[in-house]
């Protein structure tokens, strides 16, 4: 039984991740008529309001004053901290090198989770970690990008922020899985992020010029309903099945999907390089997740 529910919450990484990177293609469509705390707000309005028919199931839970302290700083983590990082670090440097900089994250997670939750930090992910961090800095550095970046090192290191909040998410979200369900766990994200860019929409609203479009409703409704509802909700369901450390390594499929999204969607080609660049990411992913449990059976 436990065998299964690894391949399922394998399984549900992956498809989580082929939705977040979907989100790349939708958060720039939105961005080009609404501010991006805006996009962000209403991601969040729109999500929560997928969650409200089940507030009734959600207060029979018995909440502990250290679990609302860890629920607060898992929202705080991710959607709050982890999205006003990242929409700074876009308009400063460019998708190239903020690539490089997501591609640290599962490093800093695993790291963080040997040291917070004791998790067994293996050989073969490490190696795993570093060859598909090495490929997907490879394959950042081969995308072309029209994206300004007046300010590169300020902007990565915003990246390096968001990053860093999204370790701090995940580590946090494998000890609420604990007791409470992956529905739950992206419901109160969502619910507390809609409190959080409440007063940032209202200062963007009477400080930027927006375009309230057709095409930017339907594609924050996209972001809100798809990648942030059944997105979060597969990654934080995979996070009961699948050690933090070894679900963060799947963080470098991203940029392998993008790409290949981008080839379909917005017809752009991809070259030799890049091809060779997703192959070897996806080897490093192999390794890290296959490898270990493959040596150990025959030990």
């Amino acid at each position: 039984m436990t065998k299964n529910f690894s391949y399922i919450g394998i399984l549900s990484l992956i498809f989580a991740m082929f939705i977040w990177a979907s989100s790349f293609i939708a958060l720039k469509a939105a961005m080009e008529d609404l501010g991006p705390f805006t996009v962000i707000f209403f991601r969040m309005i729109f999500a929560s309001l997928c969650f409200v028919y089940f507030i009734k199931d959600f207060i029979k839970y018995d909440f502990s004053k250290k679990d609302i302290k860890f629920i607060l700083l898992l929202a705080l983590f991710e959607p709050c901290l982890y999205f006003v990082f990242e929409s700074k670090a876009l308009q400063l440097t460019s998708a190239s090198q903020a690539g490089m900089i997501t591609s640290l994250m599962p490093i800093i997670t695993a790291m963080a989770a040997g040291y917070f939750l004791k998790e067994i930090i293996s050989k073969q992910l490490i190696i795993g970690s570093l060859i598909a961090m090495s490929a997907a800095i490879w394959l950042s550095l081969q995308g072309s990008t029209s994206i300004s970046s007046p300010n590169p090192l300020l902007g990565n290191f915003f990246e390096l922020l968001a990053m860093a909040c999204g370790a701090g998410y995940t580590i946090t979200a494998r000890y609420l899985s604990n007791k409470y369900s992956a529905l739950f766990i992206t419901a109160i994200q969502v619910f507390i992020g809609a409190i959080f860019f409440t007063p940032l929409f209202i200062y963007e609203y009477n400080t930027i010029p927006m375009n309230f479009t057709f095409n930017s409703f339907l594609w924050t409704i996209y972001l809100g309903v798809v990648v942030t509802l059944a997105g979060y909700g597969l990654y934080n369901y995979a996070l009961t099945k699948i050690p933090a450390s070894k679900a963060a390594v799947f963080i470098y499929l991203i940029p392998v999907f993008t790409l290949i999204l981008a080839y379909f969607v917005l017809n752009e080609k991809l070259s030799f390089f890049e091809f060779i660049a997703c192959f070897v990411i996806m080897f490093g992913v192999f390794v890290s997740e296959v490898s270990s449990s493959w040596f150990k059976k025959r030990k």
